[in-house]
């Protein structure tokens, strides 16, 4: 076999082979990992890609897709537990995809959370949960039509019957309430909350209802302003011995008889209560009517299971002062019979 020479003479090196001369190739196995690594270099499974990788199949930025790492969104499959480098294998990308189609349809991040945990227990219950998305996006596209072309009405001057007004006479009744400040965001779950509990306490003293459940509003619930809100339970087992209330966040008053004047909402028009609000005050303003108390909104038993047609709901504006048509005797039209607010 021959030999490999190094010499080093005058400042200058050489390297000469003297034949023959041959290499012994190593083999493959020498390149392999160890037993029972399972095809990993480093401890990295060879299925995994780096978050630039991810960002490259997916198309979403890196911003984003630490946005919902963060968010418990889009996990890592693994860290290194060395550099904290992160892997993503398919099933992340998969995932982040889902999260893409989602945000594009205009779902927060926390209800995608919603929707892709659904779907991880059952594909069925994950379309369920964006179904029901994308009904309540619905139903609030409705109500700005709805208070779109109200609005349209109010800004033209027209006298367009958009709510029909009526007045009728409400007794005086005993009325267990729940109450707090909201905004336009937390009053669908106060009105919820509140409706349960004065349901529940009411069931515990075996009480019952006199009427159905009302709201007060003590002063505009919107997107910028929060107000006092009471929710209602009138009955006749308020006070007394075995009385409901006051008890815990429950307190008790009267309410006095009065004059009301009301439009009546089908569920459909439930979307647009905040023009029904405006609708009626403006009726009651337009006669000369002095106001006896804050706007309300009466809910009937079938609130939770009527169609888009059937009456479900109330507006109304307690009257005082003589035009107020008290002891009437029940609802009548307006003087001039238009039931508009123009």
């Amino acid at each position: 076999m021959g030999r490999l020479t190094y010499r080093h003479k005058g400042g200058a090196a050489r390297l000469s082979v003297s034949a023959p001369f041959r290499v012994r190739p190593l083999p493959c196995s020498a390149f392999a990992p160890p037993p029972g690594a399972g095809g990993t270099v480093a401890g990295v499974q060879d299925d995994t890609i780096t978050i630039g990788e991810l960002a490259a199949r997916t198309r979403l930025s890196l911003k984003a897709l630490r946005l919902y790492g963060a968010r418990g969104l889009l996990p890592p499959a693994l860290v290194d537990p060395r550099t904290g480098v992160r892997r993503y294998g398919p099933a992340q990308v998969e995932r982040a995809r889902r999260i893409a189609l989602l945000r594009a349809a205009g779902l927060p991040l926390a209800r995608i959370a919603a929707v892709l945990d659904a779907a991880d227990s059952d594909g069925d219950a994950g379309e369920r949960e964006l179904l029901a998305y994308w009904r309540e996006r619905e139903a609030e596209h409705a109500a700005r039509r709805e208070a779109v072309g109200y609005a349209r009405e109010v800004l033209a001057g027209r006298g367009t019957a958009v709510f029909e007004v009526a007045e009728r006479d409400v007794p005086e009744q005993y009325v267990l309430f729940v109450r707090r400040h909201v905004d336009a965001a937390a009053l669908p779950g106060f009105l919820a909350e509140a409706s349960g509990l004065l349901l529940g306490r009411l069931r515990e003293a075996g009480a019952c209802l006199s009427g159905p459940l009302f709201a007060v509003y003590h002063g505009l619930v919107g997107e910028d302003c929060e107000a006092l809100v009471e929710v209602c339970a009138p009955t006749p087992n308020a006070v007394g011995p075995n009385g409901v209330g006051p008890h815990g966040p429950f307190a008790v008053r009267i309410e006095p008889a009065h004059r009301e004047a009301y439009t009546a909402l089908t569920r459909r028009r439930t979307a647009a209560m905040a023009a029904a609000h405006d609708a009626v005050a403006a009726w009651v303003a337009a006669r000369g009517y002095g106001r006896g108390g804050p706007n309300r909104e009466v809910y009937h038993p079938n609130w939770a299971t009527a169609g888009p047609q059937e009456h479900v709901a109330d507006v109304a504006v307690p009257l005082a002062g003589a035009g107020a048509g008290a002891g009437s005797g029940g609802p009548r039209r307006g003087a001039d019979d238009g039931l508009t607010t123009g």
